[in-house]
């Protein structure tokens, strides 16, 4: 497991409840830009928009080497990958009891990209 990006504030900030593995949907340059340090989720937030779960305000810079054409944007919303009754217990965590879901770091688990929530 090689651990790409940390939110080391969220640990002093928050008190951790309850975590979870998420896959998340990213571009080639963003892996790209993520292994060569070039992330940070210090300030992101993960909010459910119509039974889907997406990470926001998440920075992963621009991959060096991309060019202008196949580069990605540096704050796009990008897509969680979760069961659907794992967005139901956050989502119910959200609404009801006013709970914030923050990512605590990203990391590569057999070559693919993990959120842990």
């Amino acid at each position: 497991m090689t651990n790409l990006c940390e939110n080391r504030k969220a640990r002093f900030d928050y008190e951790i409840i309850e975590t979870f593995e998420a896959g998340i949907s990213l571009l080639g340059t963003e892996i790209k830009s993520l292994r060569a340090n070039g992330g940070s989720i210090a300030e992101s937030y993960i909010s459910i928009v119509r039974g889907e779960a997406y990470l926001k305000n998440a920075t992963i810079a621009p991959y060096a080497f991309g060019g202008v054409a196949f580069n990605h944007e540096e704050k796009r919303e990008r897509k969680l990958l979760l069961h659907k009754r794992e967005i139901g217990t956050l989502h119910k965590a959200i609404q009801e009891k006013g709970l914030t879901v923050i990512p605590l770091s990203i990391y590569l688990k057999k070559g693919r990209a993990k959120l842990k929530i």
